[in-house]
């Protein structure tokens, strides 16, 4: 595991303000906003590369809608002044982006991918940051889905949509880790910088 640096980017998915409000069945993972915040602190200690991507949806009765409340990021998530912002209107977030070019013009091939959903939109982008030759890693508890019928109608738990979504996408897209290992791969038992520090 490379030391946290300029070459390796946390990629936040769609935490914003709708993924509260939309009524969209229950969820997994209670903690992942927290571990986010967790990495997003070791990011910015570290001066270290932070993309923030929000869906901006084409349907003007959704909530991600632009200008609406809930297309806006969530509080603790507010980007930086230094941060990037990458918006998205489909759930792959280097689908007709510019995201791919953002990352190489500046040397970055290593990705951690965190928030939601996982089997939606942070799946999509792991698949084609695999495919594209970046070292990706998705953070499990980082990441939440929700509770979701499958095409026959039969419903499964967020945790079994949850961990199917991350089996995918260890087989040939990503690797799977914790923020607690992450964290310990860079800073020793897994501690978390101070903010501010």
């Amino acid at each position: 595991m490379p030391t946290l640096n300029s070459s390796i980017a946390l990629l936040i998915i769609d935490m914003q303000q709708g993924i509260n409000t939309h009524r969209l069945g229950p969820r997994n993972n209670p903690t992942a906003e927290s571990q986010i915040t967790r990495l997003l602190t070791a990011w910015r200690a570290a001066q270290a590369p932070v993309v923030h991507v929000r869906h901006m949806s084409r349907s003007p009765a959704s909530v991600f809608w632009p200008g609406q409340p809930g297309a806006q990021f969530q509080v603790e998530f507010t980007p930086l002044a230094t941060e990037h912002v990458m918006e998205k209107n489909v759930p792959d977030a280097f689908a007709n982006s510019g995201l791919a070019r953002w990352l190489h013009e500046r040397g970055i091939r290593d990705v951690v991918i965190v928030g939601v959903a996982t089997n939606n939109s942070v799946e999509s982008t792991a698949r084609s940051a695999g495919n594209l030759g970046f070292a990706t890693r998705v953070v499990a508890d980082a990441c939440f889905a929700f509770a979701q019928a499958d095409y026959a109608g039969a419903r499964h738990s967020a945790e079994t949509v949850h961990a199917m979504a991350l089996a995918n996408l260890q087989a040939d897209y990503a690797s799977i880790v914790s923020t607690d290992a992450l964290l310990d791969a860079f800073y020793g038992s897994a501690a978390t910088p101070a903010a501010g520090s």
